[in-house]
């Protein structure tokens, strides 16, 4: 009896030291929206107010050379996959150029697939469509807005930051307090509700995203100081902070910060933190020494705060990390350190396990570029980067380390550097090129689990830019463009062309009321009325024509069409005789 006694006590220490050994690390991943590495006061900023995130900073490993895109959709569709982000159709915020391709496997879809609870919170900006959506690529719940910020094209009507409707797994809720604290929030009921397992919790922000709106107690803080840019811009920092501060005193009482891996992480250099004179020296704000903003392909454009926590890793206590990389290494070093098996996704990055434990430096090559166009351009605004050197455009040479502030052009001076650098480029550009000629169509028909809404934020629009915010839409301002669809089911549907979205209960013929006020300001003006006297849809080049009698307060359709990839074009004509973008289009198929 003592030995069996004996025995089973010896099991029961195995079997706790195998759950020791084995148990998988939850995940938090935090990313900031338009925060460059300079908005952060353990990056050195001395005005901006961040005593979380610099007590986190002191407690973690921090990667200080670290890269992502330029703007904010590229940056996570590479995040997302583990790739450059032109490889998965992402290089605009707009265009439909921000819909990560439908053959992609996501972050979320892995870690589910290993039995992670999955969630996101706030920025999707990867796709407002079915099968392109969160719920559809992984995410076991979410909570979003549309589109690319708050109160863009696409977004609930009349959303402002404060109190508004957002998209509980695809379905409008309305929600109480300010968009930061809501996803705080919501990320907190998830955690408690799945903290008996892994849970991989994504939290993307859409602070400090403009428009600047924030509760004045956090903006107050920062007016009447002439070294700011923008009071509000560092108030929705700040509130993040507090919010930060919050969620891992939650993580610390529920006996969940040991084995969390906390992440804090930026999308792109900063929009609003640093404003430069003439000469391009520095006159207002902070911006880490760096020359360029969001967009650019200077350091300032790319280079952002990348902070990892891991008590239980041994990545608790503070370490800079001055290696080179890359967003497109975040995906696999994850899985590298959940002890998840290697994903067969064909990674552009490689796990920085053996740089953040070994202190490996491998040696490679990485390039960001800004596109922001419809169709790829080569040598459109790139940085190629290796160890401390940057090449511009082809044209340029900075050494990082000596001149961070990217001022004196050494390209003379080493052109056998430059031709290796042009020479990396070239075959980076390969794998690019291969995307460029992919274009992804929205799906409508039978299979469609609900309506199908279009947006004028995915026109791809030949001259100009399509009406991508709500503000826009007020005005009635925009280019015209068309709509990739492919129709999964032959048969006959229903068009609905619409000036204001179905939510706001506007007719064709009415004037958006002003929106609400909130802290500081009005966020919407008064909406243009338009005297509309037709509308006009093609599809497939088959053009469908309504006049006003017909319409009444909706331009509706009925028509027949035949499966596959087709193109769509929709317009208005007002009384003045021009044509004006159609901003909402609804498909359904009509039942036989």
């Amino acid at each position: 009896m003592r030995n069996l006694v004996f025995l089973l006590c010896t099991l029961s220490i195995i079997s706790c030291q195998q759950k020791e050994v084995f148990e998988k690390p939850n995940v938090v991943f935090i990313l900031t929206d338009d925060q460059g590495y300079g908005d952060l006061g353990c990056n050195g900023n001395p005005w901006i107010k961040t005593p979380n995130i610099d007590s986190l900073y002191n407690e973690s490993v921090s990667f200080t050379d670290y890269h992502v895109g330029t703007t904010c959709a590229p940056s996570r569709g590479g995040l997302m996959t583990g790739k450059f982000s032109n490889n998965v159709g992402v290089w605009h915020t707009i265009m439909g150029r921000e819909i990560l391709n439908e053959n992609e496997a996501t972050m979320a879809e892995f870690f589910k697939e290993n039995s992670y609870k999955t969630s996101m919170f706030g920025k999707w900006h990867l796709g407002d469509n079915y099968p392109f959506r969160p719920q559809d690529r992984g995410f076991d719940e979410s909570v979003i807005h549309k589109g690319g910020g708050v109160g863009q094209q696409p977004d609930y009507w009349n959303n402002d930051y404060f109190s508004d409707t957002y998209f509980r797994n695809g379905v409008p809720e309305k929600f109480d307090g300010y968009c930061t604290d809501v996803w705080f929030a919501e990320a907190q009921k998830f955690i408690e509700k799945n903290k008996e397992e892994p849970f991989f919790c994504y939290l993307a922000l859409n602070a400090p995203h403009g428009p600047y709106n924030v509760p004045e107690e956090y903006s107050d803080l920062y007016k009447g100081q002439e070294e700011i840019t923008n009071p509000e811009f560092y108030g929705m920092i700040t509130n993040i902070d507090e919010n930060v501060g919050k969620l891992r005193a939650f993580l610390k009482e529920k006996g969940l910060a040991e084995n969390t891996i906390f992440i804090y992480m930026s999308d792109n250099g900063t929009a609003a933190g640093v404003a430069f004179d003439k000469n391009g020296d520095v006159k207002k704000g902070f911006n880490a020494g760096m020359r360029g903003t969001k967009g650019s392909e200077y350091e300032g454009g790319h280079r952002v705060p990348f902070i990892m926590h891991w008590p239980k890793g041994e990545l608790s206590q503070r370490r800079d990390i001055k290696t080179l990389t890359s967003y497109v290494d975040f995906f696999p070093t994850l899985a590298d350190l959940c002890g998840l098996p290697s994903p067969d996704n064909g990674f552009d990055g490689i796990s920085l396990r053996n740089v953040i434990y070994k202190d490996e430096k491998p040696d490679r090559v990485l390039v960001v570029d800004t596109q922001r166009e419809d169709d790829l351009i080569k040598w459109k605004q790139p940085s190629v980067m290796k160890d401390k050197w940057r090449m511009i455009g082809g044209t340029e040479l900075y050494n990082i380390k000596s001149d961070p502030g990217q001022r004196d052009n050494l390209a003379e001076q080493y052109p056998a550097l430059m031709d290796s650098l042009k020479v990396a480029y070239e075959l980076w550009w390969k794998g690019t090129e291969e995307a460029a000629g992919h274009m992804t169509y929205i799906p409508v028909g039978n299979d469609i689990p609900e309506l199908v809404q279009l947006n004028s934020h995915d026109l791809h629009t030949p001259i100009g830019h399509p009406t991508w915010n709500q503000a826009q839409v007020r005005s009635g301002s925009g280019a015209m463009g068309y709509w990739p669809i492919e129709v999964k089911n032959a048969g006959k549907y229903e068009v609905e062309l619409r000036r204001w979205p179905k939510e706001s209960g506007l007719g064709l013929g009415d004037a958006a009321p002003i929106g609400d006020e909130i802290p500081g300001k009005n966020q919407y003006k008064k909406g243009e009325r338009w005297l509309i006297n037709g509308a006009e849809l093609i599809i497939d080049e088959n053009v469908h024509v309504l006049a006003a009698p017909k319409m009444g307060e909706r331009a509706v359709f009925t028509l027949d069409l035949k499966k596959g990839k087709q193109i769509m074009k929709a317009s208005f004509e007002v009384n003045s005789g021009d044509k004006r973008p159609v901003f909402y289009a609804y498909v359904k198929p009509l039942s036989e």
